[in-house]
């Protein structure tokens, strides 16, 4: 069995939580994941200070698990760079320096291979819609990514899991109604074609586990909630831990408890595989 705690939007810096961060740093330290994942946003506004924390959090997870993050869409200094106009060096340059260098980063632990997709590129074109709070929020998956995931899972090991990690939410949010991913049914028809066993995302700001019935085997979405004062709907800050058996997968919700100040068991959801 292999056991992941899939973490995202941290927001390091005015809206994080302390508590609720050293809380999750010692249910780390103590259980042993074989892997935690972050799905993007461990900044609030990609300053170096907030850059540093995730560093230090990245830095004491991987010394207990192997680790995979990814950007989020608060991580990136767009305005530098609107419609690839500008200083695009300088629009991941905190993450890079200070998180990883690696925006899709590929992971393989024994059974499972994790395959890391930026969905964080800033503004552009394919991302633009009507609305104007979408500017710089809205992510994307191009063509050019899905073969990249293609050929990773095509040189894993025969009888891997496949598992993407992400930070834009493919499916419709319960509060929100709003997907996080431009052309989502294009990304959700991908996933199928590769067969992807799991998706784990963030971005909504609620904890969700869905699955997306189709002629592969269907897809589980881990959708992680966050871990800073900006929970949607006033809901508790939670997290998600996935459980991946031979024969299912577990995703099961823990969710902030204030009254005892730790995370309490929240709803779990397993699929036969």
């Amino acid at each position: 069995m292999t056991t992941v705690l899939h973490v995202s939007d941290v927001h390091f810096g005015n809206p994080a939580v302390p508590e609720q961060i050293e809380a999750i740093e010692q249910l780390i330290e103590t259980r042993r994941f074989d892997v935690v994942a972050v799905s993007g946003d461990m900044s609030q506004r990609a300053r170096a200070g907030e850059f540093l924390r995730a560093r230090a959090f990245m830095r004491d997870a991987a010394r207990a698990s192997a680790t995979i993050v990814v950007p989020g869409n608060h991580d990136v200094k767009w305005w530098r760079a609107p419609l690839g106009v500008g200083m695009r060096k300088s629009v991941f340059a905190n993450y890079r320096r200070y998180v990883s260098d690696d925006l899709e980063p590929v992971l393989h632990v024994p059974g499972v291979t994790f395959v890391g997709l930026n969905t964080a590129h800033g503004v552009r074109y394919n991302t633009l819609t009507w609305n104007p709070r979408d500017i710089g929020v809205m992510g994307d998956l191009a063509p050019w990514q899905i073969e990249h995931a293609r050929h990773v899972f095509d040189v894993s090991p025969a009888g891997d899991r496949r598992a993407i990690v992400m930070h834009h939410n493919p499916l419709k949010g319960q509060l929100s109604r709003r997907y996080g991913l431009a052309h989502h049914r294009r990304a959700l028809g991908a996933f199928e074609r590769l067969a992807v066993d799991l998706v784990m995302c963030g971005h909504d700001h609620q904890e969700a586990i869905d699955y997306v019935e189709h002629t592969r085997g269907g897809t589980i979405v881990s959708t992680a909630g966050t871990l800073s004062s900006r929970s949607r709907g006033k809901r508790p800050s939670s997290f998600n831990v996935i459980a991946l058996d031979p024969g299912r997968i577990t995703v099961a919700t823990h969710i902030w408890d204030a009254r005892t100040t730790c995370y309490v068991d929240g709803p779990t959801r397993t699929f036969d595989r």
